[in-house]
């Protein structure tokens, strides 16, 4: 198989700026019950928000978007983003974090924001649905995932989303049953399929629902990191490795596969190996795979190597200067300084 050079599902998205009025901030906010014009400027209280446009030829009227934040100084916030197209979240500091896009389920979109700039900060996403096929600019456009849209199942996902955001997990897989019964060779159904039974814990269901994406589109890394996650619940973690090997093999650039390679080694006493792919995963996306800091801490300290894992709780910090127990962190590098 000829790896990947961008990862699955890439995404073009207009840079972070600060909003010099408050008239966007409103505009968009006030939809999820905010008015940051009667917090700021005197109080500052920061507020991330923007526009997710799916390109997926139904005017995303089929597609279930949600929006993460995750920021380790606060609780994990999660919507889901309505016609408009709008996201608006609160947050508790002026803390670095990662903003997470999902379409009918899939993560199309990771983003992460420093805590520099303006206390307001806008950031605009472009994305391709999943089931449309699609990835877009900064790569070129590319059939590698394309399904033909089936005029069959169209209103079936349509449906199926709507179940999902009415947290209705059973009719939701009722429908995307019936999507892969209309259309056995939608590959991405199939590995929502797996999703949905994952979720539930039903990992016989969900193998088979992954195996079945994987075996239409054998490149298709999603159901393929999935995989190797069933692997990882089951703490079969030789299996997992054996899983994201291959999956890096198909697209190097992928840091949460490193990720989870790394994490399985280390399951497996691999600290050499896991160490090289978390930082592996680390130089491929540094905001967003900080935790790997963490991770590489914890190794240290383990192993005794307290100035190393002083110089990873540093770094994380760094990206990370609002996490809950920055005091804590704090106080062991003071405690074990660099030789």
């Amino acid at each position: 198989m000829k790896p990947l050079h961008r990862p699955v599902l890439t995404v073009f998205f207009a840079t972070i700026f600060a909003v010099s009025g408050m008239g966007q901030v409103d505009e968009i906010c006030t939809e999820f019950g905010y008015t940051p014009s009667l917090d700021s400027p005197f109080a500052q209280v920061p507020y991330i928000f923007g526009h997710v446009l799916v390109k997926d030829g139904q005017a995303g009227s089929r597609s279930k978007v949600t929006v993460s934040l995750v920021d380790p100084s606060q609780a994990q916030k999660r919507l889901t983003v309505e016609k408009s197209g709008n996201y608006c979240f609160k947050r508790t500091g002026n803390s670095s974090g990662t903003l997470v896009i999902e379409v009918d389920g899939v993560e199309v979109a990771r983003r992460s924001y420093g805590s520099f700039g303006a206390t307001q900060l806008r950031e605009d996403f472009e994305v391709s649905s999943p089931s449309a096929g699609r990835s877009s600019p900064p790569s070129p456009i590319s059939a590698k995932f394309s399904h033909p849209p089936n005029d069959k199942t169209l209103e079936l996902y349509r449906k199926a989303a709507e179940a999902e955001r009415s947290n209705d997990a059973r009719l939701a897989m009722e429908l995307v049953n019936e999507i892969v019964k209309a259309d056995p060779a939608d590959f991405v159904a199939w590995a929502k399929l797996g999703a949905l039974h994952f979720d539930r814990k039903a990992y016989v269901e969900a193998e088979g629902a992954f195996r079945k994406a994987i075996t239409l589109k054998p490149e298709y890394t999603p159901a393929w990191i999935n995989a190797g996650k069933i692997r990882i619940a089951q703490k079969q973690y030789e299996a997992a490795i054996e899983v994201f090997k291959h999956i890096i093999s198909i697209d190097p650039t992928l840091a949460r596969a490193h990720q989870l390679l790394g994490e399985s080694y280390l399951m497996t006493k691999q600290g050499t190996f896991g160490v090289e792919a978390l930082n592996n995963a680390l130089v491929l996306d540094p905001i967003g795979m900080a935790d790997c800091h963490l991770q590489l801490a914890h190794l240290y300290e383990l192993a005794g190597a307290k100035p190393l894992a002083a110089k990873e709780y540093a770094e994380f910090l760094k990206k990370r200067p609002g996490y809950s127990d920055k005091k804590k962190l704090e106080k062991f590098i003071k405690d074990n300084p660099a030789k």
